[in-house]
């Protein structure tokens, strides 16, 4: 059951560089909230903006990078318990910031090789946060606790004094994993945490999170191009486009039926694991430049659905027109406007249940393990 809500992000806007020195923006007006012990997954090719989002949100974002509207609201929960306290996290100190990052909200960055010290051993690496934050422990509990978090993602103790470059790539992850749960925040950022690693080791690392969540309760924004791993793990699937969101829905939804191109085309791009063969069908052309943006919908470009209100009219995310839905989607095909392709307009999984057990739209709470047993084997 997921609980109240850990991170409210809202009208969100980041550029790279000022507007008077050539600045082009990579994130536009994104909005979404997580609640504690949701997976949302955010997916999209690359350049789209999901690690740009992820590294505004804990303000990590380096320059030219500038956060330039919207709100990051994080709920922090008392050391010694009680009501969260709201956070602003765009207005917030150095101390403030210092003192959630890591504790309650941490962050598992790209490509775990990099992300470690190759000069330290990783008993360092992962006492280095305890000894910053819990500073009345001794070397012992420390190193006892170090012990702890890489048995908890299935490395042994004697792995401590090992260098990064000693270690595999899926034990490199790993430890950047136990790294980011060493305080047991409330929130984990995870940027592309399984990229560049073999089919199996991914299995494993995705397997061994999803246990520790369970475990734990911590929420989690996964971020990935693979929309297939997300399917399987997701309670909520964010698509991202050129800096915007284009579609929000739970994994089920959006396997089943989904309502934006651009949504359909990424489910398109790789194959069943069962049924019958079908052809693979990939989206043509190439995400736009940010220094060319095309007016109104922004991937009317490649979108073999265009209309002429697509060509100067930029959609935002609203509920599709007559659905029961919680979902959201920015598309002129489910505003009414025009007829809905029939693919796009497949019945909601909730949609198909009988009338009696259907919730209004307006009462639709947040999503709660919709996906349970969902494959990638279910898009044949």
């Amino acid at each position: 059951m997921l609980g109240e809500p850990v991170l409210e992000v809202s009208k969100l806007c980041i550029d790279y560089g000022l507007p008077e020195d050539g600045g082009v923006r990579a994130v536009t007006d994104v909005t979404f909230t997580l609640r504690r012990g949701e997976v949302l997954g955010l997916a999209g090719e690359s350049g789209s903006g999901k690690s740009t989002l992820a590294y505004a949100i804990p303000r990590l974002l380096r320059a030219p990078g500038v956060i330039t509207g919207g709100d990051v609201i994080f709920h922090q929960r008392p050391v010694g318990g009680g009501p969260s306290q709201a956070v602003d996290m765009l207005t917030a100190d150095a101390e403030t910031l210092a003192n959630i990052r890591w504790v309650d909200l941490s962050m598992v960055f790209q490509s775990a090789m990099h992300a470690l010290n190759p000069v330290a051993r990783i008993e360092g690496q992962l006492t280095d946060v305890l000894r910053r934050h819990r500073p009345g422990w001794s070397p012992a509990q420390r190193k006892e606790r170090a012990v702890e978090l890489l048995q908890m993602v299935g490395i042994s103790a004697d792995r401590l004094r090992a260098f990064p470059h000693e270690l595999s790539g899926g034990m490199r992850q790993r430890v950047m994993i136990a790294m980011a749960l060493a305080l047991e925040p409330a929130l984990v950022i995870m940027d592309e945490p399984t990229t560049a690693l073999d089919v199996v080791t991914q299995r494993e690392i995705i397997e061994e999170l999803m246990e520790l969540r369970e475990r734990l309760g911590f929420a989690v924004i996964f971020i990935t191009h693979d929309l297939s791993l997300l399917l399987e793990l997701a309670d909520t699937i964010a698509i991202m486009y050129a800096g915007r969101l284009v579609e929000m829905a739970t994994a089920t939804e959006l396997v089943r039926a989904p309502r934006h191109p651009y949504s359909q085309g990424l489910l398109n791009s790789f194959p069943a694991l069962h049924g019958a063969k079908k052809r693979m069908v990939g989206i043509p052309g190439a995400p736009p430049s940010l220094r060319a943006m095309p007016a109104g919908c922004k991937f009317h470009p490649r979108c073999v659905h265009a209309g002429e209100s697509c060509l100067s009219v930029e959609p935002r995310l609203a509920r599709p027109n007559g659905s029961f839905s919680a979902r959201t989607v920015a598309c002129t095909l489910q505003d009414g406007s025009r007829p809905t392709p029939a693919e796009l307009a497949l019945p909601d999984p909730a949609e198909t249940a009988p009338s009696r057990f259907r919730t209004p739209a307006a009462a639709v709470p947040a999503p709660s393990d919709p996906n349970q047993n969902l494959t990638v084997g279910d898009l044949s």
